[in-house]
C-alpha cells in the first residue's frame, strides 16, 4: 500500500511504498539493502524543499529528520573561504547529513563556528543543501557544497564509503544529485562565527544596474530583488565586521512589521487579491516595492543571511556568466511589457565566485544567479517557459532543485566534468537504484 508524498512547494506529488526514517548509517544500510532485493528504487529526502522530482519515488523513501546529529569537531584546520581569519579558529564538524541547516547554524555557533556562506532560507537539510548546490551569494565566496571535505555515501550494494579530498569520486560527491547514492554523513569546513553588518533599502532598477560593478565587488555579501512591471528594486548588502563588534540586531516590533506583516502576512494577501485580479499586479508591486524602508543592522551571520518565507511558492533559478546580466534583465523586461503575463512574486539576483565542484552551477565559473518565482495557486509553466529561453540563451545552467525542462543534451554541454561524473553513476549505480524520472531526464 503506497501512501501520499509532496515537497514543500506542492508541485510534486509521488505515492512511495513505503517512508522510512533511519536514524544511523546502518539503518540506511539495512533500508538500501532491503528494497533492492525487492526490486525497489530507493531515494532520500530532508525537508522536501526542492521544487523538483529529484527526491520523488515510487518505491522506498528514506526521509532523514532522524539523522540530525553534530558527530564531532576537528579544530585548527585550514581554509573555509572567508578571508584571512579563515585559518584562526577554522574548523572541520561532522554530521549526520539529514541535519536542517535551520538546527544546524545555531548549535555552529555555540561552538563559536559557522558556514562562511548560506542561502535566504534554511529549512534544508545539509544532505539536500548540498546534492542539489544550494547556494548563497558573494563574488568571492562559493555554495555550500564547496565547503564539503568529507562525505560518507551508501551505495547501491549497501556498502559504505567514505570519501575525503584525495578519493578520486570527491569532484561528484559534493554535490550528488542523489545519483551516487544516499549521503549519511558531511564534513563541513567551517570559519570562526561572525557578524554582519546589513544594510538593506530601495533602489531604483536603473541606478542598481548602473553601479553593479561597484555594488558587487565592493561588498561581501551583495544581492537584489526586483518587483516586475516596475524599476522599484530592493538591494541587500552584507558585510563582515571588526573583531570585537557588538550585536544590534532588529528590534522585535521592527522585525514584526517588516518580515512578518509586510514579508509575510501582507505578502500573501497581495498574491491572493493579485491571483483574483491580475491587472492590480503592477500596482500592488508598485506598492510592495516602496513598503519596505531602508535599515541597518547587525547580527550573527546566519540571522542576517536567512530570512522567514511563509508565502508559498514555485521557483525557477539559473546560474549564468555574470556579464550577462543586464541583457538578461532587459528580455525579462521587455516580455512584461508585451503583456504576457503579470507576476506579483520579486525576482532575485544573486553572484558567487567560480568553485571546482564538478556539478555545481559554478564550476570554473563566476556566475550571477536570477530566480523567478510564482505564487503556489498559480501555474508558472508560461512564465518559466519564458524565463529559461532566456537564461539557456545566455549559457544558463539550472539550479538542481528548482525546476526546469531540460535534459541530458543540453546539460552536458554546460559542465566540463558532466561525463566524468556519469561514469562514477554508472560505476556506482549500474541498476539504478537510486534513479527516478528526474534523474533520467537531465543525466541521460
Amino acid at each position: 500500500m503506497s501512501v501520499l508524498w509532496q515537497n514543500w512547494a506542492r508541485s510534486v506529488r509521488a505515492h512511495p511504498r513505503r517512508v522510512l526514517h533511519p536514524a544511523s548509517t546502518p539503518e540506511v544500510v539495512e533500508a538500501v539493502r532491503a528494497a533492492r532485493a525487492e526490486g525497489l528504487p530507493v531515494k532520500a529526502y530532508g525537508a522536501g524543499h526542492s521544487f523538483t522530482p529529484i527526491a520523488a519515488t515510487e518505491g522506498v523513501l528514506l526521509r532523514l529528520d532522524r539523522m540530525d546529529a553534530v558527530l564531532g569537531v576537528e579544530r585548527g584546520t585550514p581554509g573555509g573561504g572567508a578571508g584571512p581569519r579563515a585559518a584562526n579558529g577554522a574548523a572541520r564538524v561532522r554530521v549526520q547529513a539529514g541535519i536542517s541547516l535551520h538546527a544546524l547554524n545555531p548549535r555552529l555557533l555555540a561552538l563559536g563556528l559557522a558556514l562562511p556562506n548560506l542561502g535566504d532560507v534554511d529549512p534544508q537539510s545539509v544532505a539536500g543543501a548540498v546534492s542539489t548546490g544550494t547556494h548563497g551569494t558573494g563574488h568571492r565566496l562559493h555554495g555550500i557544497s564547496a565547503t564539503v571535505v568529507g562525505v560518507q555515501l551508501v551505495t547501491a550494494d549497501g556498502d559504505v564509503v567514505e570519501i575525503d579530498e584525495q578519493h578520486p569520486w570527491f569532484g561528484a560527491s559534493r554535490v550528488t544529485l542523489g545519483a551516487l547514492g544516499i549521503v549519511t554523513e558531511v564534513t563541513l569546513q567551517c570559519v570562526p562565527a561572525f557578524l554582519l553588518h546589513a544594510r538593506e533599502e530601495p533602489m531604483a532598477l536603473p541606478e542598481v544596474l548602473d553601479r553593479l560593478p561597484e555594488l558587487v565587488e565592493e561588498n561581501d555579501h551583495f544581492e537584489f530583488y526586483w518587483f516586475p512591471h516596475t524599476e522599484k528594486a530592493l538591494v541587500k548588502r552584507n558585510n563582515r565586521v571588526p573583531e570585537g563588534s557588538e550585536r544590534a540586531p532588529v528590534g522585535r516590533v521592527r522585525h514584526l512589521v517588516d518580515d512578518e506583516l509586510l514579508s509575510n502576512g501582507l505578502f500573501e494577501v497581495a498574491n491572493r487579491v493579485g491571483r483574483r485580479v491580475p491587472s492590480l499586479v503592477p500596482r500592488i508591486n508598485h506598492l510592495s516595492g516602496s513598503a519596505l524602508s531602508a535599515r541597518e543592522y547587525v547580527d550573527h551571520s546566519h540571522e542576517v543571511f536567512v530570512s522567514p518565507r511563509r508565502v508559498r511558492f514555485r521557483e525557477s533559478e539559473f546560474a549564468m556568466p555574470r556579464a550577462a546580466l543586464p541583457e538578461v534583465i532587459a528580455s525579462l523586461q521587455r516580455w512584461f511589457g508585451a503583456g504576457h503575463e503579470t507576476v506579483s512574486f520579486p525576482i532575485e539576483v544573486r553572484f558567487t565566485a567560480a568553485d571546482d565542484v564538478w556539478m555545481s552551477t559554478g564550476h570554473e565559473r563566476d556566475n550571477c544567479y536570477v530566480a523567478v518565482h510564482q505564487y503556489h495557486r498559480l501555474d508558472p509553466t508560461t512564465y518559466f517557459a519564458a524565463a529559461q529561453d532566456v537564461f539557456t540563451a545566455h549559457e544558463g545552467r539550472p539550479h538542481w532543485g528548482k525546476m526546469h525542462t531540460l535534459g541530458a543534451d543540453y546539460l552536458s554541454g554546460r559542465y566540463a566534468r558532466f561525463d566524468d561524473f556519469v561514469a562514477i553513476r554508472d560505476e556506482l549505480d549500474p541498476h539504478r537504484v537510486f534513479s527516478n524520472p528526474y534523474l533520467e531526464r537531465v543525466l541521460g
